[in-house]
């Protein structure tokens, strides 16, 4: 029980950063800092959340090294947070990151200039109610409460896309459902004491749940027929980069397309360097052994056709619901916040035996 509470408490502290998935690694100076927001690839990133693993996989193993290298350019690793994602676009203190999909389509709809690249891992948001409860399916929703992170999180995005769909009212005076707001990793603890009647929540929170509290999951996106080939999270760049330095902004994304298929092939080693390499905390093989069963239940192959349907089908999904203004045009959004970049494979499967990677179009 000890070393229960123990690998919990550890992973709940790589939650702080959930809200969404940000960067870390070779920090940027003053010199760079004074260089134009596209000359240098300013990659997004922080410690201590386990599904930024690409972003950690792509600095331990050198992806970005190799990548950057080979076209001649230096890039910057820039730890922040991605609560504050649109300043540090607007101002250039980045212009690669990694984020929750739903979590930034309103902001991409309403002018902040990022694009899309690749999509990177599925199934990483899960629903759940109190067993024993009135609510046991998505259906029995109608006129509860739901508690998430933020109300712009993907969490409440995904699931007002999935009630919609179910002849719910998701939005306005008459909505049949209500948001309020919770930390994280207070959720599951609301939902225990009856404050809510169902949660939204991501992993590795959603793994903690499930060990230590009695619910049932009324939609796992990573399970779910509409939702289990779309991608939660996805590698973006800022589109100043694409049209001034589109060789960086290829190269990053190569960079990351390897890194998420060393994690889709062997999610126990790289959980193990994120370790090692100090990007997550562990007291023992226990919690490594738990990261890597974290990881090993997403789905990290990276694609490009992929990704870009996920953004198709939320932005139609968020033009009904009224997330998204009806009267913007899918096809010049896509255009611009989904191309196609030179030089970039639309998937890359990675082969832990030879250690090579396979590029898919």
């Amino acid at each position: 029980m000890r070393k229960t509470r123990k690998i919990v408490s550890i992973i709940l502290i790589t939650t702080l950063a959930l809200s969404l998935i940000a960067g870390c690694g070779k920090s940027s100076d003053k010199a760079s800092s004074k260089k134009l927001s596209y000359e240098k690839v300013k990659i997004l990133n922080n410690k201590e959340s386990l599904c930024l693993a690409p972003v950690h996989i792509a600095i331990i193993n050198g992806y970005f090294d190799e990548e950057f290298k080979a076209i001649g350019q230096e890039y910057d690793i820039v730890t922040s947070n991605i609560d504050t994602i649109t300043e540090q676009i607007t101002s250039g203190e980045i212009n690669a990151g990694y984020g929750l999909t739903g979590t930034l389509m309103q902001p991409i709809s309403n002018g902040l200039a990022i694009s899309f690249v690749t999509g990177l891992h599925r199934g990483c948001t899960k629903f759940y109610a109190k067993n024993g409860s009135e609510v046991k399916s998505l259906g029995d929703l109608k006129g509860k409460t739901i508690g998430v992170s933020s109300l712009s999180d993907s969490a409440p995005i995904q699931l007002k896309r999935k009630l919609y769909n179910l002849g719910f009212t998701v939005n306005g005076s008459n909505a049949d459902i209500k948001f309020v707001t919770y930390s994280m990793t207070d959720l599951p603890a609301a939902l225990d004491n009856g404050a809510v009647d169902a949660i939204g929540i991501h992993d590795p929170v959603a793994y903690n749940a499930e060990k230590n509290y009695d619910l049932i999951k009324i939609l796992d996106i990573g399970e779910d027929e509409e939702f289990s080939s779309e991608y939660c999270c996805q590698a973006y760049v800022s589109q100043e980069l694409i049209e001034k330095n589109p060789e960086g902004a290829a190269a990053y994304t190569r960079a990351i397309q390897k890194a998420a298929a060393f994690v889709q092939a062997s999610p126990e080693d790289t959980a193990r360097l994120q370790v090692e390499n100090g990007y997550m905390p562990s007291e023992s093989d226990d919690d490594v052994k738990a990261y890597g069963e974290i990881l090993a239940g997403l789905n990290y192959e990276p694609s490009v056709t992929l990704g870009r349907e996920t953004f198709e089908n939320s932005f139609k999904d968020l033009q009904k619901t009224g997330d998204i203004d009806s009267s913007l045009d899918l096809n010049e959004f896509t255009t611009k916040v989904y191309p196609k970049l030179d030089g970039v494979p639309d998937s890359v499967v990675y082969d832990p035996s030879t250690k090579e990677f396979t590029e898919k179009n």
